[in-house]
Parts: structure tokens; C-alpha cells; sequence
């Protein structure tokens, strides 16, 4: 959720040691894990996933290229979620208290941070606000409302778990979309 924009944060990250590449599948940390590290996806897609007592599987974030991976996880001792390779990827690590040593140390870093840590809240906002309308053609009209245009192809399986509707059920929406109802 988090885009590093800051050359003093990318060169934080392009400094660290590049963690294990992970195929895909793969998990990268484990929920109730020990924090130690912060984390910089530079290649692939790394979904966080939190497991419901009754088995389903919920999709909290998907991490790319150039994301901080939970970076909640900054201010936490333990992650509250799975950290899994949706696909092969490849991770930067920086230690959590050398990455909040940084943060102190650079106010302009630590501004860039909070400002993306704030976008990132205003985001949850929206889809949490998002998921209660109740059919998926609301929904769609609601997201894009505020991200104009879709995914490209390949991806609107992406968008089906943000707005918390089935693949399925979001291609029927765009179809009826197209053929003008709704």
C-alpha cells in the first residue's frame, strides 16, 4: 500500500541484504511472528492474509513492486497477518529498529512516511466503506468513483478481492456494465 518515493528511503532498503527469494506460495512471515524486520518488495506480489475462525481466507493487502510489506508492522511486536508470494518475488529487508533509527533521524523521511502511512489509512477507509454497499454493481460505481478506469487485463481478479466480491460476480457487473445495464 505504502510506494516508497523517497531516495532516502530506497537507498535505506537498496543498502540491505536481500532476503530469500520467495516462490510463489511461499510464506514470508506468519501471523503472531516476532517483528524484526521491514521489508521492500521488488519483485512480484506479496498478499497479506488473515484467516478467519471459520476457515475463509480474506486478502488485506497485495504488495508490489516498490511497496513497504505491512508496514504496520513498524509499530507492532507481532504481525497480525500472513505474508504470502502470490507470486515468485523477491524482498529487501532492513531491520525494524534501524528502519525507525532512520525515520528519526531524517525528518524529511519521516514526513514522506507518515504522509504514505496516512494515504495508506484513507485507502482501508474507503474499501471498508466500499464493502458495505450492498451489490457489487454499487460497489464497482463507488471505486470508481474515486480510481477512475479498471485494472488492465489479468488483474480485475485484484479488484474482485478488494471490493470483496467473487471474480465472478465482478465480471458479470462489467458485462452488464457494457451492455449498458448498470
Amino acid at each position: 500500500m505504502i510506494t516508497i518515493m523517497s531516495d532516502d528511503l530506497t537507498a535505506l532498503f537498496d543498502q540491505a541484504a536481500v532476503a530469500t527469494p520467495l516462490t510463489a506460495g511461499a510464506v514470508a512471515f506468519r501471523a503472531g511472528d516476532p517483528v524484526r524486520a521491514m521489508y521492500l518488495v521488488r519483485e512480484g506480489r506479496i498478499d497479506l492474509v488473515r484467516h478467519t475462525a471459520s476457515g475463509g481466507r480474506l486478502i488485506l493487502h497485495s504488495a508490489g513492486p516498490g511497496d513497504v510489506l505491512a508496514e504496520a508492522s513498524a509499530y507492532a511486536g507481532g504481525y497480525h497477518c500472513d505474508g504470502v508470494a502470490r507470486a515468485d518475488s523477491l524482498l529487501r529487508a532492513v531491520p525494524v529498529a534501524q528502519f525507525l533509527a532512520h525515520l528519526r533521524a531524517n525528518p524529511a523521511a519521516a514526513q514522506l512516511w507518515a504522509a504514505r502511512l496516512a494515504r495508506g489509512l484513507q485507502t482501508a477507509r474507503l474499501q471498508a466503506e466500499v464493502r458495505t454497499l450492498r451489490t457489487v454493481a454499487a460497489r464497482l460505481d463507488a471505486w470508481t468513483e474515486v480510481f477512475p478506469g479498471l485494472p488492465p487485463k489479468g488483474q480485475i481478479q485484484d479488484l474482485a478481492h478488494t471490493l470483496g466480491v467473487t471474480r465472478e460476480a465482478l465480471y458479470r457487473a462489467l458485462a452488464r456494465r457494457r451492455r449498458g445495464g448498470g
